[in-house]
């Protein structure tokens, strides 16, 4: 049966009540990509998605194929915004993302 993030960490990704909550992270290893632009309209993020969930696909079926008990959930995209400058991270204006 495969390790699935849904049951293992429910504390961290579904916890409980509509109250903050403090959670303890255990350290986890994810595959990342850094860009810029405009999610929606942008090639390239596009083409890094494609991109991540290959590899993750590509990572998932191989280590199961080697190790059966070793077979993973691909979990959901998860995005990080920030902004470097401030005022620049402005709802609306994502191509300035």
């Amino acid at each position: 049966m495969p390790v699935d993030w849904k049951k293992d960490l429910k504390q961290l990704y579904f916890p409980k009540g509509k109250t903050v909550v403090d959670v303890n992270v255990p350290k986890m290893n994810f595959l990342m990509v850094d860009g810029e632009g405009d999610p929606n309209t942008s090639e390239a993020y596009q083409g890094a998605i494609m991109a991540l969930y290959s590899m993750a696909y590509t990572l998932k079926f191989d280590m199961k194929k080697k190790d059966p008990g070793k077979d993973f959930r691909v979990g959901p995209l998860e995005g990080l915004w920030w902004n470097t400058d401030e005022g620049t991270l402005v709802f609306g204006n994502k191509q300035d993302w």
